[in-house]
């Protein structure tokens, strides 16, 4: 702007502020002297300050100060007593910067995440409900699944016509008891729906010794492999629209699910199968790879420039949660204090629930 004015009267403004990418009415705007701040008139009408101030100590006077003032303006009135309209009391505590909702309000807690840690099998088991669509509109059949989030297997699941309590009780009974789960030893993670944290439940599992956690309210990625394992059965080419009848849907997951078990090749498990994880098989299937590749790489090892091909690693950790790295400037007490009691990780609460079919058996 100083360079438009001092040489405005060898160019013209446009062109200056053309040039220098700045708006023509900026500049004049800048120039224009400001008006003056206009002060508005008390009316003479008006409230003196000593009536001002009388209003504010009735207002927060004992008697009125958890009161809203209709309620003031009504109580005074009834006692014979007008001061002001209950427009003018609102003015009056505006002014006072006093206008907001005086009562207590409820605040949400700060939920912590669940951080939950699986290096073997029947370690974490995690459970959900989802919905699939009947024959007609606002028609649903339930399927409670329970999976391993270790080895993505899943350890029993039930289609039912509704969602209850009752049932996850006696579906978590019968897989629990199926899998010879030693109490203590066992921690089950569901998110907050109605039959996860039914009383039912939770009784039954602190009976049989089980620790129960929860996802976090409105936080779907808290309980990430029940829906993966959701979606996955959903995205299948013969997942229909809409199923028929009951039958039709029991039909359709007692095939889906000894093929997710047994036949699905995971990718989080480096492609193997459920099964082969859940039950002790996976470095054997993985030495077997190695030497067909071994093989491979013996007849032509031209074709591999980077080396002998190796299988894909097996996996060794599942996580609900990890915990962020902690970071290098913290002291060696610290980061000890944090691993301490390691096989007492997955202190939290939940519930799961199991079929009536018998579960595949691991080699005798």
């Amino acid at each position: 702007m100083a360079t438009v004015r001092a040489h405005r009267g060898i160019h013209s403004v446009q062109s200056m502020c053309a040039g220098l990418g700045v708006g023509r009415a900026s500049f004049y705007r800048m120039h224009q002297p400001r008006p003056a701040a206009v002060i508005r008139p008390l009316h003479p009408r008006a409230l003196s300050g000593g009536e001002r101030q009388e209003v504010m100590a009735v207002l927060n006077s004992e008697r009125f100060w958890d009161q809203a003032p209709g309620e003031v303006y009504a109580t005074l009135l009834d006692e014979g007593n007008y001061l002001c309209s209950e427009r003018t009391m609102y003015r009056i505590l505006a002014a006072n910067e006093q206008v907001r909702e005086r009562r207590d309000q409820l605040r949400h807690p700060a939920y912590q995440a669940p951080e939950l840690l699986a290096s073997r099998p029947n370690e974490v088991w995690s459970w959900d409900i989802t919905k699939l669509l009947g024959p007609a509109k606002w028609t649903y059949f339930y399927l409670y699944v329970i999976l391993d989030i270790f080895s993505r297997y899943v350890v029993g699941w039930m289609l039912a016509y509704r969602e209850s309590a009752e049932l996850a009780k006696k579906l978590i009974e019968q897989t629990v008891e199926r899998h010879s789960i030693a109490p203590g030893t066992l921690t089950v993670h569901a998110d907050r729906g109605a039959a996860m944290t039914a009383k039912a439940v939770a009784f039954l599992l602190a009976g049989l010794g089980v620790t129960k956690t929860h996802s976090r309210p409105h936080v779907s990625n808290d309980n990430p492999y029940s829906e993966s394992q959701f979606k996955t059965m959903k995205y299948r080419p013969e997942f229909p629209e809409r199923f028929g009848c009951y039958q039709d849907a029991h039909r359709f997951c007692g095939e889906f699910f000894p093929w997710y078990n047994h036949g699905h090749h995971h990718s989080g498990l480096g492609y193997l199968t459920p099964y082969e994880v859940h039950y002790g098989l996976a470095e054997k299937r993985r030495e077997q790879r190695a030497a067909v590749l071994k093989e491979a790489f013996a007849k032509n090892p031209q074709r591999f420039v980077r080396g002998l091909p190796q299988p894909a690693l097996l996996p060794t950790t599942a996580w609900i949660n990890k915990p962020k790295a902690i970071p290098q400037t913290e002291s060696l007490e610290a980061i000890n204090s944090s691993t301490v009691g390691a096989e007492q990780k997955n202190g939290f609460r939940i519930c799961p629930i199991t079929n009536d079919q018998p579960s595949g058996k691991g080699p005798g």
